[in-house]
């Protein structure tokens, strides 16, 4: 094994960062591993669009979603870890070490744990990107507490959408569903549910079109939105406090496309009660595999879950080689 070889090989590789990358990272420092976080192109993960985040534990007046990661980062830094940030490009899991490329190096590592999220799907306009954590929000169980008494939209026309609109209804004043179509793809218990909640107005055959706000004084405020009408391409102005993107997530996964199980829409699949993906060695954790919660203390957990079960694993697959080396002597 040559120089480059031996200082790129490492026991723990993290693919990603976010709550469950760094949790991931504290553990396996504290366990002397020495992880290496590949933070990829959105060091932080999701959270760093968070503006203010109130519901993680131990912070009592809220923190914004970019200290929380910093914070986070530095206190697995401490015990050793180390931040790389480039994107993995390329993984070879059919060999032992297993093989990562970004553009520039290769890497080797003994084990994997994958934290590269998912990322809300979203419209695509500027004006969204611009308000984003400003009245724009793709995750109403983390922000709709910050609506009390407003107008809000939530667009969407799946459970998903249903379900964050009924949420947003113990804060809001009224919650105003926007879908494209007449039909909708929730559930029938889920749709009766939202049409019977006397807070939730429905507005079919429309798109959001564009996001209006303000900005005074550094301060960026959404105050609206421009409505398209999908039949006849009609546009109208609505005033609105907020708007909640709810038309599905997207597991980063496309990495792992053939070489780690997944379902239909490219979450990890775990064996249940663990991190274990179907490759020995390799563990997945946070929003990646969890399609059900996403939130950033479930995820942290998981990291937790995944260091605990590599270390474990690495203990078991060291003393395995030992074996193997005494045996062939």
């Amino acid at each position: 094994m040559s120089d480059t070889e031996k200082r790129n090989h490492h026991k723990v590789i993290i693919i990603g960062s976010g709550p469950a990358g760094f949790t991931a990272a504290l553990y396996t420092a504290r366990a002397n591993l020495n992880p290496i976080i590949f933070e990829g192109l959105q060091p932080g993960g999701q959270l760093t669009i968070t503006t203010e985040v109130e519901n993680y534990p131990g912070f009592e007046d809220g923190i914004m979603g970019p200290e929380l990661m910093d914070i986070m980062r530095k206190q697995a830094q401490r015990f050793g870890a180390k931040s790389i940030y480039r994107e993995i490009t390329e993984v070879d899991f059919s060999k032992r070490p297993f093989v990562l490329k970004t553009y520039e190096d290769t890497y080797t590592a003994d084990a994997i744990i994958i934290a590269t999220g998912a990322s809300a799907k979203l419209i695509g306009l500027e004006s969204e990107k611009k308000f984003m954590g400003y009245g724009v929000s793709a995750c109403a169980t983390c922000d709709g507490f910050f609506f009390k008494n407003q107008r809000v939209l939530v667009v969407g026309g799946g459970d998903t959408a249903m379900e964050e609109a009924n949420f947003l209804t113990k804060f809001a004043s009224e919650v105003i569903i926007v879908h494209r179509r007449e039909e909708f793809r929730a559930s029938k218990i889920m749709l009766d549910r939202a049409m019977n909640n006397p807070k939730i107005k429905f507005l079919t055959n429309k798109v959001i079109f564009d996001v209006l706000g303000k900005e005074e004084n550094g301060r960026k405020t959404m105050t609206g939105v421009i409505l398209e009408d999908t039949k006849n391409y009609s546009k109208e102005e609505l005033q609105a406090d907020g708007l909640f993107i709810a038309i599905g997530h997207k597991p980063n996964t496309n990495l792992f496309k053939g070489i780690l199980d997944m379902d239909e829409t490219g979450y990890l699949k775990v064996k249940q009660g663990s991190t274990y993906t179907n490759i020995e060695g390799v563990f997945a954790s946070g929003d990646v595999t969890d399609k059900v919660y996403r939130q950033a203390v479930t995820a942290a957990g998981m990291g937790c879950m995944a260091a605990i079960d590599a270390e474990r694993w690495l203990g078991e697959f060291e003393h395995k080689v030992q074996m193997e080396n005494a045996e062939n002597k």
